[in-house]
């Protein structure tokens, strides 16, 4: 390509240098000057095609540059006519043939047809309705200037052009101008920018073949010839040679300031109009035409300014939505379009300014057994309809917000009865609700301020009204009271003190004995946490595990139990031997089956301290089973790498029977209720029957299943003896055994290895 380059280029510099010759020797044929401009389009054809053939291209780029390569085609074989027409009419100046005349022509109007297709980047009908305003206005502009100062001129010379020349000229004014509107509006794409730039300069050519024939008439064609028009081949030549070299960018925005240019240009042929006449005869028809173009470019420059204020409002209109639509989601909830702590809480400081407000506290029980069970979407479902619920209830003029996950706040300004609110939630939620149509129930505290109150001080009041409400069961609400505030701070140190235990190592683990019940043999061991606080001495499982499992903290401390548990166990195993316990079984939480880190925490603890798989086992609540599919997967999981897992409290939930064709369980252990009493020799008496029904029927069911069981909370002799004859053979409870540390159960071993030796 680079040689069809230099090959055009040195056409056009041979093309002025004998022009610049034969006018000062004033000897030779002036035909020779009607080659260069064939030549030149030649040499312009071939280089779009050999960019044809190396590039890659968009299929619009490649269109583009086809109808140029054709462009060229036509150009040269219209020019190679009017060069064999010069011949013939050699030494006279030829006129421009027909043929050639409709071949250029041609060319021009496939060039124009190729620009027009260059895509501009706008996709929607408004954007390019506006861009197209844009370009005809530019476009009568920079028409009416080539027409007032270079065909006009042509046409009423002394020596008047043929009406074939004109043609060319026209349709070459007319390439110029659509080509330099059209390169303005280009911001990037398949054609190279300064590529289509080089292509458009080519149509300036028209305008200095028409200043050349207003400065020296008809006798300018042949400078024009020779020296203008083989410019064009040059062009097209190294705008392909661009679009070679061309490197993808960023586009640049349009010029919106080329309307306003053709303002300017159109005025300059209308001051020219003005200045040389008076009047307009006798060129009365050509004072009209500029006149009436000038007339219309400012009508459609006021219709794009008109357009322009109309967008400019959509813009200013779309802004405030968007600034009122960002300053709502900051102040609201997204999923009940409720205010949100932050809304509430200046809510509540502007009405206590103005006078008493009353605060209601609320929330779901149990909440977090819907998203377990249902999924989030049904969480989220109720969530929704429990805040139309609370909405509908509290009324015009009060503040109804979600502050964080299912916890809802109301405002009652002045003396308004935040119990009759209540009792109305409470009524409303008496029947299903949301799109499930979930029974559910709700927990809720209030708590009244006076003028002047401080709003943190009456939400502090409200939560402990709360707590307390939740601390007595479901369905409950309390109005704050004095006093009511401590267990909250107490719970609030309590989940403290746990983070600081977690780091400082406090916590211990105790292990009670599973008993074999024919021989009294211990087969494995139950681990139970305890906690050693600095100050208070052991703190009891039943005040802590639940301040564990509300703050999450459960999750690192069933880590640590875990990890010890085996520890402890594969210590046991080496040091007593593979017969010495068969299990040990610590409890997990629901909270760690819904870490997503379990089962390889699991595996991890089992490979790190060397304890087989099959002696750990994991003991489970229904509860915590009947957690929905993801609490299932994790527990198949798990069994199918050797763990055994035992139900739990077996006998006290709804579902019980039937979570055993479920659940993976390998072991079921009765609970303790169904063991209380049942060594009583009372026939006839319902409670003692149900009781030890109950007893056979799960150590059968067990057994037709392959399941072990054991009996839990035994509490003397006589149980154990009864439940063995119901088909009991491993119990566990104070009288077999009570949770010991480690070294007490250690000495336990021992002595039992010592006693089979003996």
């Amino acid at each position: 390509m680079r040689r069809h380059v230099t090959a055009a280029g040195l056409t056009c510099l041979l093309g002025v240098l004998w022009y610049l010759t034969w006018g000062m020797a004033g000897r030779g044929t002036p035909v020779i000057g009607y080659l260069f401009m064939p030549v030149s389009m030649a040499f312009g054809g071939l280089s779009v095609r050999s960019l044809l053939r190396t590039v890659p291209m968009a299929p619009a780029g490649r269109r583009f540059w086809r109808l140029l390569e054709l462009c060229c085609h036509l150009f040269t074989a219209g020019f190679i006519l009017q060069a064999v027409y010069a011949f013939r009419a050699a030494p006279e100046l030829p006129a421009m043939p027909v043929a050639g005349a409709v071949l250029i022509c041609s060319g021009v109007l496939v060039a124009m047809w190729g620009v027009g297709q260059v895509p501009v980047g706008v996709t929607t009908g408004y954007q390019r309705g506006k861009q197209w305003l844009d370009r005809t206005v530019a476009l009568l502009g920079c028409a009416t200037v080539l027409w007032h100062f270079g065909i006009a001129p042509m046409y009423r010379a002394p020596q008047p052009w043929t009406l074939s020349a004109l043609a060319v000229l026209v349709t070459a004014c007319m390439f110029a101008a659509v080509s330099i509107t059209k390169v303005s509006y280009i911001a990037g794409g398949p054609v190279d920018r300064s590529a289509m730039r080089l292509v458009a300069s080519s149509g300036l050519s028209a305008a200095a073949v028409a200043l050349l024939a207003a400065l020296g008439g008809y006798q300018a064609i042949l400078p024009a010839h020779a020296m203008v028009m083989p410019v064009c081949g040059l062009l097209i030549a190294v705008g392909a040679r661009r679009q070679l070299t061309a490197v993808a960018g960023p586009g640049r925005p349009a010029n919106v300031w080329l309307p306003y240019l053709a303002i300017a240009a159109v005025d300059v042929p209308v001051a020219d109009v003005l200045i040389r006449r008076s009047h307009w005869a006798p060129g009365v028809w050509e004072g009209a035409f500029v006149v009436s173009a000038a007339a219309l470019v400012t009508a459609l420059v006021a219709v794009r300014q008109y357009v322009t204020f109309r967008e400019n409002t959509r813009l200013l209109g779309e802004r405030q939505e968007s600034e009122a639509r960002l300053r709502h989601q900051a102040s609201h909830d997204p999923l009940t379009g409720l205010a949100n702590r932050a809304l509430f809480r200046q809510r509540l400081e502007e009405t206590l300014a103005a006078g008493p407000a009353t605060v209601l506290l609320a929330d779901l029980d149990e909440f977090n057994s819907v998203n377990d069970s249902l999924g989030q979407d049904a969480g989220d479902g109720l969530l929704v309809a429990f805040a139309a619920v609370l909405s509908d209830a509290a009324g015009p003029g009060s503040v109804v917000a979600r502050l964080a996950g299912d916890e809802f706040a109301v405002l009652l300004p002045g003396p308004a009865d935040g119990g009759a609110v209540a009792e109305r939630v409470a009524a409303a939620t008496a029947v299903p609700i949301s799109d499930q149509r979930l029974l559910v129930q709700f927990s809720a505290g209030l708590a009244t301020g006076s003028r002047g109150a401080a709003a943190g001080g009456l939400l502090r009041q409200a939560d402990a009204a709360l707590y307390a409400a939740k601390q007595r069961g479901r369905a409950n609400w309390i109005r704050y009271a004095d006093g009511m505030e401590r267990p909250v701070q107490a719970h609030a140190q309590l989940a403290g003190d746990l983070r600081r235990a977690l780091d400082a190592g406090e916590f211990r683990l105790h292990y009670q004995p599973i008993v074999s019940l024919g021989d009294g043999r211990i087969v494995g061991v139950e681990a139970l946490v305890r906690w050693e606080h600095p100050a208070r001495g052991v703190v009891s499982p039943a005040e802590f595990i639940p301040a564990a499992e509300r703050t999450g903290l459960i999750v690192p401390l069933g880590r640590w139990v875990l990890r010890e548990a085996c520890r402890q166990g594969a210590a046991w195993l080496s040091e007593f031997g593979p017969g010495a316990l068969d299990k040990v079984a610590p409890n997990v939480s629901v909270r760690q089956l819904h870490d997503p880190g379990f089962v390889t925490d699991v595996a991890a603890a089992l490979a790190d301290h060397g304890l087989p798989a099959d002696r750990l086992v994991l003991e489970l609540t229904e509860s915590a089973v009947l957690r929905g599919q993801h609490v299932l997967r994790v527990l198949h999981e798990l069994h199918d790498s050797g763990v055994r897992l035992a139900l739990d409290d077996f006998g006290t939930g709804e579902s019980s029977l039937s979570l055993l064709r479920a659940f993976p369980a390998a072991i079921v252990k009765l609970d303790k209720s169904f063991v209380d009493g049942v060594e009583l020799d009372e026939p006839g008496t319902p409670a003692a029957d149900a009781r030890q029904a109950v007893a056979r029927a799960v150590a059968q069911l067990a057994g037709a299943l392959g399941l072990d069981t054991v009996a839990e909370g035994i509490e003397n002799q006589e149980q154990a003896d009864r439940l063995l004859r119901l088909g009991y053979t491993v119990g566990q409870g104070y009288h077999l055994g009570r949770p010991m540390p480690a070294e007490q159960l250690t000495a336990l071993l021992a002595a039992r290895r010592v006693k089979i030796a003996a």
